[in-house]
């Protein structure tokens, strides 16, 4: 509970309470993850990280007491601050790789090679003058510029609370409300676990913020659900991969990347902003992703199956603290509290909702088990800002933070899609293997000054490399989310990706959609005001292009569909996805809106037609 304290009354100074922050959640990353899982029973090999986690506290408490003086030795730094520094940059880089793997390390390790021998790099790569190791390691450990910057600020004030808000609201058993809800609403429809799925994993993914975790937490209730209702291995996966990857897209919690926007972007905004923004591409991405389960479960001929929910009344005290947990969270949000004082209070309003009843109160071993499994959960958190902060240190150190837009600025000046596509590969490729928050972070410090030059909301610019990193969880090779359900499908990881990815192509377009049309992020024109017709409009024109969409995916309308309709469909969607000229400005809808829709219209009497003949 340090954090909460410490957020609110704000004892230490910013370095301070950083240092102490990274400390718990290093020393708790080598006590708790192995060098190797393969070794974890070695003995000997325990008291090395008992040996790394004292080194770790050690760097840690050494930045707490030398903070102040640090920044008057700015450039006169002693052998022992550089000595610390340097340990301090490995350890971060070794608790990384082993909570959430090799990528992120190896990243950032590639950056600091390219701070040392900036001098000798080709044109094409951003060369510099080079730094010697003594600047780099102030930079990035010393100061707060690097490991302690924004990426660990924004855990430490923002995401690590929504973290234990989540723990606690599990620990209540208010999550299998969500559960029972979903199986009450869908459980005796075609594909009915399937849709479930859908459901609880978008609203507990916004809760966890964590594409994998969102993804082994349900899929252990889904996964199993939809096999025995006729689903394939593969089939199941994917579906549970990709509506748990859009759990953070979901407002109001959402994952880390909400957050870093209000310290990113520039002018800023408010949190109330951002969620509002994000609530209708969220709503649209489900749509899209119910919509294709649908029209796949009728295809297969998927039945209801087996839906286990709990004998109680939906109207139960667990959904009393759901909703009176959220509504909470929202009223202190819009009545202008800071992001971190709103979760303070709703985890208040929380914990006395949750004493109303003895199967919801919080006892003394609930609350041990909420606050070791939010430590469990801030572990990797930790160790990724930490090793982003590097990242962020060498960028701000070299320059290559302005060099590497201005390689895109011509694209944008040429075609504001080009730029966007390139956008978009450098945000999937930087995603594969990272948390989709940490790549966030990655792309806005990178290309920062290109989003605030391409003519679009920058709001909507850093959504748009937000989705992408999301994206990236359900894109292979390298599908987190997907891998971590096929693990529980059991079915080929190659095979449980592609299906991932077939489910969440909608997500691919999204992005392109809500940048042409700032309307559906309910964000007013420059200088005007949002007329609620134009907002009406887009949400149509991307709903039916959606429908149309979902249905060419899944091979089924009313009937099967062949190559040639599906084909039909896929261009009717894209019509009615394709920004274009409006026809009245009032409306909004463009002549590509009507002719999709048209074509749209004729495809669906011509598949109703069939289905008609074919019954009679």
């Amino acid at each position: 509970m340090y954090c909460v304290a410490e957020v609110n009354l704000t004892l230490l100074t910013p370095l301070a309470r950083l240092a102490v922050f990274a400390l718990f959640g290093l020393v708790l990353c080598f006590a708790i993850h192995p060098l190797a899982r393969r070794w974890k029973d070695v003995r000997a090999l325990r008291f090395v990280d008992c040996g790394l986690a004292i080194l770790a506290a050690s760097c840690c408490i050494y930045i707490l007491v030398q903070g102040k003086t640090l920044g008057q030795r700015a450039g006169a730094y002693t052998t022992l601050d550089i000595l610390v520094g340097v340990v301090g940059i490995v350890l971060v880089l070794e608790a990384t790789r082993r909570s959430i793997g090799i990528a992120l390390p190896l990243i950032a390790l590639v950056f600091l090679a390219y701070a040392m021998g900036g001098a000798t790099l080709p044109d094409w790569l951003f060369p510099h003058r080079g730094y010697a190791v003594d600047r780099i390691v102030a930079q990035t450990f010393l100061r707060s510029e690097g490991v302690f910057s924004t990426a660990m600020r924004v855990m430490f004030t923002y995401v690590y609370l929504f973290v234990i808000f989540g723990a606690f609201l599990e620990a209540t058993g208010a999550t299998q409300f969500i559960i029972d809800v979903a199986g009450r609403v869908f459980g005796k429809s075609p594909g009915g676990p399937a849709k479930i799925a859908v459901l609880s994993s978008g609203l507990l993914g916004s809760l966890s913020g964590s594409a994998v975790a969102n993804t082994v937490t349900s899929g252990t209730f889904t996964i199993p659900m939809m096999r025995s209702s006729g689903f394939e291995p593969e089939v199941a996966g994917g579906i549970e991969a990709s509506a748990s990857s859009g759990g953070a897209l979901v407002p109001p919690v959402m994952g880390a990347g909400a957050y870093m926007m209000l310290e990113i972007i520039d002018p800023p905004v408010t949190y109330v902003e951002v969620i509002k923004a994000a609530l209708i591409p969220a709503i649209l991405y489900y749509f899209s992703i119910f919509l294709i389960v649908h029209f796949y479960a009728r295809k297969v001929g998927s039945k209801a199956g087996s839906v286990n929910v709990s004998g109680r009344s939906i109207v139960q005290v667990e959904g009393l603290i759901f909703l009176g947990s959220l509504a909470s969270l929202m009223t202190f949000l819009f009545l202008g509290f800071s992001p971190y004082r709103s979760v303070t209070y709703a985890l208040g309003a929380l914990i006395v909702l949750s004493s109303l009843h003895p199967r919801t109160r919080l006892t003394p071993l609930k609350l041990y088990t909420a606050l070791l499994k939010s430590a469990r959960n801030g572990i990797s958190l930790i160790a990724a800002s930490a090793c982003v902060g590097i990242v962020i240190g060498v960028v701000t150190l070299t320059g290559v933070g302005t060099a590497f837009p201005n390689a895109i600025l011509p694209l944008a000046e040429e075609s504001l899609f080009l730029a966007l596509v390139a956008i978009m590969g450098c945000s999937i490729v930087l995603g594969m293997g990272l948390p989709s928050a940490v790549c966030y972070l990655l792309m806005a410090t990178l290309i920062g000054p290109v989003l605030n030059r391409l003519g679009v909301p920058p709001l909507a610019a850093h959504l748009f490399i937000f989705y992408f990193g999301l994206m990236s969880m359900v894109t292979p090779p390298v599908a987190l989310a997907a891998y971590a359900a096929s693990s529980i499908a059991g079915s080929d990881i190659m095979k449980t990706g592609l299906a991932a990815f077939r489910f969440s192509l909608v997500g691919f377009t999204l992005p392109f959609m809500f940048v042409y049309r700032p309307e559906l992020l309910l964000i007013p024109p420059e200088g005007g005001e949002l007329a609620m017709m134009t907002v009406a409009t887009a949400v149509l024109s991307a709903a039916l292009g959606i429908l149309s969409f979902a249905a060419s995916v899944a091979g089924y309308l009313f009937t099967p569909l062949g190559a040639g309709f599906r084909l039909a469909l896929l261009v009717a969607a894209g019509l009615m996805l394709f920004p274009g000229e409006s026809v009245t400005p009032s409306l909004g809808l463009g002549w590509f809106d009507l002719l999709g829709m048209g074509f749209f219209a004729a495809l669906i009497f011509w598949n109703r037609k069939g289905k008609m003949a074919a019954s009679s």
